[in-house]
């Protein structure tokens, strides 16, 4: 197994000095090396073909003894040295101080094709940032981030990528609902990959420690291998830096919101700098629309992080950033202005992801208004996301409306009287409205269908994997790996799963109901 190795960040940036694995404050340091925790009996469960094509590595290699023990922790790669991040957050609206890896171990950085891959472990061990934790996953999270990051590249979602999904043959106790009662659940680790696992915590803990000297070193290190094209580190590139962070934080927002995905935990310290989704903890897809929705347990009285809420969440966080950066900068009018052109941007890109959504390529100075409307009836009755989007691209006229979006109401019985009137008025204004565009039916199907998918990882999806995985059955998290490959395709050998979520999974744990417990 040969990979290129060529370690950036634990060569060029501040180490930790102590090397002994103690919970701890660490100062002055964007890392601290420490060794992945050594397994009882891994097993390889599953490898993404494509990101060992992307970082050069083959079928064979995968099914080699290195690579197990590479990537279950219990090897270290020749001329390597494995490290944990150190940074800080805002966790639920709150300053949390030092954070850092808490159960992620960096194992090296590849190129390959020109390009960075950093490799880390989840669920590897202890690390001077683990805290009160064990530094260790359990199968059910990891089935989850490994299925998640693969589905969400393939929906075309900027996102951290998964390798390998493996058990360490290690048990781990978990309190799963935080309610006292903890059991022992199989512990599992992946092997997950992007450009940079930065995240706007790793500037944030320099800044509120008053530490300007590495706060600099680090924001030039970025520049110079992830925003280089911006030019050499000055108050200028700063600027133009914190607005690329900016419009691609916004961008991968957007694309949330298309597909209805709802991130569960948007705090600070997991807002990746490069706009990628990053830490699949208790996420969701929404089943029914609804903008009041969050699937995490830890959220429910206050629903800070639901799905309506995520573009003002993820501009509260770029102003923990911008204040993060104000150091380097000294200036804050460059700033404010960046942060009021996400507000007029947002607006514009909402727009177009909607029009998109609805096959509408003409402007027309009604379609937010149609928008709303449509957004308004979507909140009558419970009425699943994906099926009616997609659904909707099959629409011809008025007449057929309610009849082409029938399996999308969860409660059919429902869509009479008022509610019915209100359906059938709208689709008389999308009629009309659809009067105006130049495409054919055809095109305009085959460009919605393009931006509405036909198959998500829902959750009930993944906690039945989860569930046969328990017992030893692996078949069906490669049967949802392939099918989510292809979210945009008929695939009519997997329709069973285009079907709204089953009633025995609307107050299941781990269909409805998640917490960070992993």
């Amino acid at each position: 197994m040969k990979l290129h190795i060529k370690d950036k960040f634990n060569v060029e940036l501040p180490a930790d000095t102590i090397l002994e694995n103690s919970r701890r404050q660490v100062s002055k340091a964007c890392f601290s090396f420490v060794i992945p925790k050594k397994t009882a009996n891994p097993e390889l469960l599953h490898v993404s073909p494509e990101i060992l094509d992307n970082l050069g590595l083959s079928q064979d290699d995968a099914k080699s003894e290195m690579f197990l023990n590479v990537f279950t922790g219990n090897d270290i790669l020749p001329n390597t040295k494995p490290y944990a991040m150190c940074y800080g957050g805002h966790q639920f609206g709150h300053w949390a101080g030092q954070l850092g890896d808490g159960r992620a171990i960096n194992l090296c950085e590849v190129e390959h094709n020109g390009k960075n891959w950093a490799l880390q472990l989840k669920g590897a061990g202890e690390t001077p940032y683990s805290r009160s934790a064990d530094g260790l996953a359990v199968l059910r999270s990891s089935v989850r981030e490994y299925l998640c990051s693969e589905a969400m590249f393939h929906l075309g979602l900027p996102t951290t990528r998964a390798l390998s999904l493996a058990l360490s043959g290690d048990q781990v106790l978990r309190d799963v609902m935080y309610d006292g009662n903890p059991a022992y659940e199989k512990g599992a680790i992946v092997c997950r990959t992007a450009a940079s696992f930065l995240r706007f915590g790793n500037y944030q803990i320099f800044a509120a420690r008053q530490d300007y000297d590495n706060l600099k070193v680090l924001v030039d290190y970025t520049i110079k291998h992830h925003f280089a094209y911006l030019g050499q580190p000055s108050k200028d590139v700063y600027i133009e830096f914190f607005r690329e962070v900016t419009n691609r934080t916004l961008d991968m927002i957007i694309h949330w919101q298309r597909v209805g995905f709802v991130h569960g935990v948007m705090n600070t310290d997991n807002m990746s700098i490069l706009g990628l989704t990053i830490d699949y903890g208790p996420y969701g897809w929404l089943e029914g629309y609804d903008y009041g929705w969050t699937p995490n347990t830890t959220d429910r009285e206050n629903k800070r992080y639901r799905y309506g809420n995520q573009p003002n969440i993820g501009l509260w966080n770029l102003l923990q950033l911008a204040n993060a950066l104000y150091p380097l900068i000294e200036e804050a009018k460059p700033l404010e202005d960046i942060l009021n052109q996400y507000k007029t941007d947002f607006d514009k890109k909402s727009l177009e992801m909607m029009r998109s959504k609805l096959g509408l390529e003409i402007h027309d100075e009604n379609d937010q208004q149609l928008i709303q409307e449509l957004e308004d009836n979507l909140h009558l009755s419970e009425t699943d996301m994906t099926i009616f989007f997609r659904n909707l691209s099959d629409f011809k006229n008025a007449s057929e409306g309610l009849g082409i979006v029938k399996d999308a109401f969860y409660k059919p019985d429902e869509i009479v009287a008022k509610i019915k009137t209100r359906w059938e008025d709208w689709f008389n204004k999308y009629e009309q409205r659809l009067g105006l565009e130049t495409i054919s039916f055809e095109v305009r199907q085959s460009k919605m269908k393009a931006v509405n998918p036909k198959y998500v990882l829902r959750n009930y999806m993944a906690q039945l994997a989860i569930d046969n995985a328990d017992k030893g059955d692996y078949v069906l998290i490669d049967e949802l790996f392939k099918m989510l490959k292809k979210p945009y395709n008929e695939q009519p050998e997997y329709e069973k799963w285009f079907a709204k979520r089953p009633e025995w999974a609307r107050h299941k744990v781990g269909c409805s109901m998640l917490s960070c417990s992993s």
